[in-house]
Order: structure tokens, then C-alpha cells, then sequence
């Protein structure tokens, strides 16, 4: 069996990797090739191009790097148009990846995208694209399949791998004893994201609500965990003497654990808000953007909730607040409120454990099988 595929980010290529071992449990000889990650490629996947090639955040930088970008999906459309592949499955990264399997799915080529693209959100136009570009979406979220289902458009839920490898509870002390803390401190972890300029725009605010917090309680201690020694000294720069004087452990990856660890989170949105939800701690969400980004996105975006724990539970159940809003003490006050009424944060760990057992799905396998399905499919529609 012969497979194409592109994955976007670091996310991509952990579920690249696991459909991939899954797909080899399934069929045994498997050929895989395309724009893929670390983790892809230790699966075996032949790395074509970087995943980092589609790491780009915003609007503005898409623009910036389009020439490269495309460049890269014609030399691939060329590649496996002139070698087919059973199939082709575009990982997150809807922008590239689109238009490519649209090509590739003209061509006579079963294609399948493998994370929703958010037309649920923004830029619901991409409904009808969609459509032409695949044979099935496979949705990490129920509200994304229901979406696709009401517009007609093939797609499988097969849950979130997260779901399926966090625990449903997660020991606090034994977080704390592998990462060197106190055991009975108060912790607040702050986790300003993985990209630089997500930090470059939150840095501050986030350091001044640690203030604000610390001010009110002098027993609070707060730990910090980054992505890479860059992300780490990009906060460090930003927070200024605020990072120096403040209580702060700063940790080397670990992040998960680091919120295993915590009472509560101060977060920026993104998938590590999943995260956070699974390991079944209170969080406070954030996000910033660039001035241009906020005011292309403000126009388009159509959703009363930004964060995954409020889209998955179809309420708000954990404050976010988004640009201008995200002020030191309004978030420092949510955090306050959370170390101080446990019976608050009873009932929502409730609903974060209803949420966790619907996304644990055996994920890595549900997509292996989905991907089979759409190859027998071709293979029965080409032999009738």
C-alpha cells in the first residue's frame, strides 16, 4: 500500500504518526512520502519536505512566504499525479492543503483531510471546496462532524488521540515531585504558547496578572514551561523586571506534566487548552494577534466561543478572553476565584470528564480504518 500525505505542525505530525503505525498494524507493507514531521518519519515516513514548511501563523505571514508555499504543492500535485498513491491525506493545514487534494482528487486519486478545517468558525464558503476536494474529513470533534453532516459533506468522528492517551485523572502530587515543586505550594501555571509571536503578544499581560494574583495572595507560586530555549528567552525578554521579581520556576518542555502539576491555568488558545481540559484542571484563556491579524479575523469569525473546552461543551464553562479583554485583573480575579471555591471547580472537572470520554475513541485506529475504507471504496467504484 502506497500513501501520500502532508501534515502541518507539530500536531500533524503526531497524528500523521499514529495513522501511519495504525495503517501498518492494519495492512502490513506500507509506503508513505510527502511534507511530514519528526514523529512521521520515525513511523516511516519519507520526509519530501519539512513539516515546518507549513508552520505559519496569520494571515500576514501566509502571504509572505505564498510563492514558497506554492511552489512546494505543485512540485508534490506533479509528484503524485505522476505516481498515484492508494491514497492521499492532507493533515491539518487546510489552506495548502485544499487546493491539493482537490488537484490530486480531479486526477482520479482518493483523497481524505485529516483534521476539520475550521469552516465551522470562519470562511464557511469552504464548505463547497471541500466537497470537491475529498472523499472524507475525518473530524477530531463531534460538533465538527455534526457541521459536515448537515452540509452534506462525507466525514468520520474518530475522536481525539489526546482523549485516548491522558488518564482520567492525573495525580497532582506525583506531578509535582517529577518536576522538583513543592508539594503543598498554591500553583498557578502560566502557559503563553509554543510560537514566538503568540509569546511576544502575551508575555506581558500574562506576567502582569501573575502580579496581580501574587499581590492578593503571597503563598502563590507560578511555573512556566516553553517549547524551546527561543520561546523561554523571548518571554524572559518581553516580561522584563517582572520576570525576575516574581515567584516563577521556568521549565524545559514538560507540559503537560507542568499542568498535571498546577491548581489552575493561565493559557493561551490553541490545542493546549485540550490538553489542560483532559488532565481535568481550571484554566483561564487568552488570546492576541497582530493589529491587522484581529481586525482580518474579527470580520470573518462568527462564533460566540474561541476556546476548545467552550466549543466542545457548547457553553462557557472557562472565561477567555481575546485581545483588549484579556486585562491583568479581570483574568487575575478568575484564577483568585478558582483557588478559592473548589465547589466551582468541582462542576466543572465534571463536565471536563463528560467531554473526555466522548473524544476517547481509539483515535490512531478509527482514522487507519477510515483512510482503508475510502481506498476500498475507489477499488470497488473502478471495478464495477
Amino acid at each position: 500500500m502506497r500513501i501520500g500525505l502532508v501534515a502541518g505542525e507539530s500536531s500533524g505530525d503526531l497524528l500523521g504518526a499514529g495513522m501511519i503505525k495504525a495503517l501498518r498494524q492494519s495492512v502490513g507493507e506500507l509506503d508513505a512520502e510527502g511534507i511530514a514531521g519528526p514523529n512521521m518519519v520515525e513511523a516511516g515516513c519519507t520526509a519530501l519536505f519539512p513539516a515546518e514548511k507549513l508552520s505559519i501563523m496569520g494571515l500576514v505571514d501566509a502571504l509572505v512566504h505564498y510563492r514558497e508555499l506554492r511552489a512546494i504543492r505543485n512540485q508534490l500535485r506533479d509528484r503524485f499525479i505522476a505516481n498515484p498513491p492508494d491514497v492521499f491525506v492532507g493533515i491539518d493545514a487546510p489552506d495548502f492543503n485544499l487546493t491539493l487534494l482537490e488537484q490530486l482528487r480531479r486526477a482520479g486519486i482518493p483523497t481524505v483531510q485529516y483534521v476539520s478545517p475550521q469552516v465551522w468558525a470562519w470562511r464557511r464558503y469552504r464548505v463547497k471546496k471541500i466537497v470537491r476536494a475529498v472523499d472524507c474529513v475525518l473530524a477530531l470533534f463531534p460538533f465538527e462532524a455534526e457541521f459536515y453532516r448537515e452540509h452534506n459533506v462525507p466525514v468520520k468522528f474518530v475522536g481525539h488521540p489526546f482523549a485516548d492517551q491522558i488518564p482520567m485523572t492525573t495525580d497532582k502530587v506525583a506531578a509535582r515531585i517529577k518536576l522538583g515543586l513543592d508539594e503543598n505550594a498554591t500553583i498557578i501555571a502560566m502557559l503563553p504558547g509554543s510560537r514566538i509571536s503568540e509569546v511576544k503578544y502575551l508575555a506581558e499581560t500574562f506576567l502582569e496578572t501573575a502580579s496581580y494574583c501574587q499581590q492578593q495572595r503571597k503563598d502563590i507560586q507560578f511555573v512556566v514551561p516553553f517549547a524551546s530555549q527561543t520561546v523561554r528567552d523571548v518571554f524572559i525578554q518581553v516580561g522584563g523586571e517582572l520576570a525576575k521579581q516574581l515567584p516563577i520556576t521556568f521549565i524545559d518542555g514538560q507540559a503537560r506534566e507542568v499542568m498535571g502539576a498546577a491548581d489552575c491555568l493561565l493559557m493561551a488558545s490553541g490545542t493546549a487548552t485540550l490538553e489542560a481540559m483532559l488532565v481535568k484542571r481550571p484554566m483561564v484563556v487568552a488570546y492576541r494577534f497582530s493589529k491587522i491579524n484581529y481586525f482580518i479575523l474579527n470580520m470573518w469569525v462568527k462564533i460566540k466561543n474561541f476556546s476548545l473546552p467552550n466549543l466542545l461543551a457548547g457553553e462557557t464553562i472557562v472565561p477567555e478572553y481575546v485581545q483588549d479583554a484579556a486585562k491583568p485583573e479581570v483574568m487575575g480575579e478568575k484564577l483568585l476565584n478558582y483557588l478559592n471555591n473548589p465547589g466551582e471547580v468541582k462542576h466543572i472537572m465534571e463536565r471536563f470528564t463528560e467531554i473526555h470520554l466522548t473524544l476517547k475513541q481509539d483515535t490512531d485506529k478509527q482514522a487507519a480504518e477510515a483512510v482503508l475504507k475510502v481506498i476500498n471504496k475507489k477499488m470497488e467504484n473502478d471495478n464495477a
